[in-house]
């Protein structure tokens, strides 16, 4: 009997290579629900501290003894390897990760899970579709250099 954290990543994974398939995957956008945006205005100064980079995915996989963490290890451009963990285990094969071009904050102070330093945080959209919640983690072109900064 798969748990539910299965199911999701089987149903997810199936839509992935749907999607891969298909050219593109139109949703029913009656069935889509996002979170509202803040109220609260953010500063200039202090959104321009945010460094966001593209990074490389080297190597990616399951966090021993957690059923959420993924650890990856990253290309950011500095020549030195960034490790970053992300809770997305539900919705990722840790080894179709690989080779991919991401987006992460490079700037986050380390947090330590499981025991593992995290340093950074990959970005990744979130929404409702029909009731179950949808995540993708955001790639982009992989013709864009690691370390390549985001404005």
């Amino acid at each position: 009997m798969k748990s539910q954290g299965a199911a999701k990543t089987a149903a997810n994974n199936e839509a992935q290579a749907e999607a891969a398939e298909a050219p593109a995957v139109k949703l029913d956008l009656s069935k889509v629900k996002v979170e509202p945006l803040f109220e609260e205005f953010v500063d200039f100064d202090t959104f321009s501290k945010s460094d966001f980079r593209v990074v490389k995915v080297k190597d990616c996989v399951a966090v021993p003894k957690s059923k959420k963490l993924l650890q990856f290890t990253l290309d950011d451009g500095t020549g030195t390897d960034r490790t970053i963990l992300s809770g997305i285990r539900d919705y990722y094969e840790p080894e179709e990760l690989v080779g991919k071009t991401c987006v992460a904050i490079t700037n986050l102070p380390p947090r330590k899970m499981m025991g593992i330093d995290s340093c950074g945080m990959l970005i990744s959209a979130v929404c409702e579709y029909d009731g179950e919640e949808m995540l993708n983690l955001l790639m982009v072109d992989d013709k864009i250099p690691a370390g390549a900064k985001l404005y």
